[in-house]
Formats: C-alpha cells, structure tokens, sequence
C-alpha cells in the first residue's frame, strides 16, 4: 500500500470543509484536554514530540497557549515538511536519541504493515521520558464508528489488543488515548490508570 502523504492528502482530509474529518477547533479541544491531563497528573511539559504532525495543529496550539514549550514535528513529505517546518522522518526506521515529556502519534501507525508498526510504537517508546497520546483507527472503528465518507479507509485495519499488547511493553493506558510510561516517576491513583 502506497500513499503520498502529500499537499492533496492533507488538502482533503484536514483543510477542505467538505471532506475532512473535523476543523481545527475541534482538533484544538483535543491538544487542551491531552495537555490539560498531563498537567492535571502533575506532568511536566517542557517539550513535545509530534510524530506524523501533517499540517501542524499540535504546534500551532502549543505556540499560542503554551509558547515555552519547545515542539518538535516530523513528517514524510518534503514538501509538507518545508511548509510546516518539520523534521523529514520515518518513525518505522528512526528512533532519536533525547526523549520527550510527551509524544505524540495520531493517525500514523494504521499507514504502516504490521512489522514497521511494532518496530514505530518501540521508537516512540524510546523517546518518551514520560506521556504518550496515541490515536489510531481500529477493524472496529471502520466497521462501528468512523463516517468512511471522510475517513482514508486505505489502512491496515488492526485489532485495538494489537496496539496494547504492544504500548502496554512501556505504558500504563490512563484513557482517552493518553499513555504513561511504567517507569516514570509520577504515581496514580487505582482508578485512574490501567495496571
């Protein structure tokens, strides 16, 4: 399966208003309630990884709303990363050396065949010095949820337990997307985090 991740991809399901899935304010209302959390749990944020960042949303909320924050995007496309301002990367074959208070992957992972997939969550994993918000469509969420009128259907469509069995190695799920390492310094409460 090859898809460019190019002007017209990124035109059609994030910039048109007949065709995308949802509009920059609602992309916004899920940076503060990922950003609001890991404050709220005591999280520091001094930087952000922003893995398959398109046309820039996280850093454009984090520019206005938390401008000390330093914020870190990458992308495939060079086009997409000269007009954005992102770093051209792989995350199936990158894995950097310095780690982030939170990083983030939405929407990537499902583009990738099995094998890269794991290989990706492990480099996330390795970058991470403390929160995690990973988004992905599931089997379930093309057959259930997602309007496949506006959702890029051309995906590996995988079993939710595929991507937990794999982010729980590193992660305890907090809920609504939002992971915390299991060797990070802060503590939860029963109820708030997954064993």
């Amino acid at each position: 399966m090859s898809i460019a991740f190019d002007q017209a991809y990124y035109r059609r399901f994030y910039l048109d208003p007949e065709t995308r899935i949802y509009d920059e304010a609602h992309h916004g209302r899920i940076v503060t309630a990922v950003v609001s959390l890991v404050e709220w749990f005591g999280g520091e944020l001094r930087d952000v990884l922003d893995v398959g960042a398109g046309v820039g949303r996280w850093g454009q909320w984090l520019k206005a709303n938390r401008p000390a924050v330093e914020y870190v995007s990458t992308e495939l496309d060079p086009e997409v990363c000269k007009q954005y301002g992102h770093q051209r990367r792989n995350i199936a074959e990158w894995r950097g050396r310095r780690r982030f208070d939170l990083v983030v992957c939405q929407g990537v992972l499902p583009y990738l065949p099995s094998a890269q997939a794991s290989q990706a969550l492990e480099n996330l994993a390795a970058m991470s010095r403390g929160f995690f918000f990973f988004e992905a469509i599931t089997k379930h969420d093309l057959e259930e949820v997602c309007d496949t009128s506006k959702t890029d259907v051309r995906v590996h469509a995988r079993s939710g337990a595929f991507y937990r069995k794999r982010i729980g190695k590193h992660f305890r799920e907090i809920g609504a997307g939002l992971f915390y390492r299991r060797d990070g310094d802060l503590s939860f409460f029963e109820l708030e985090a997954q064993p």
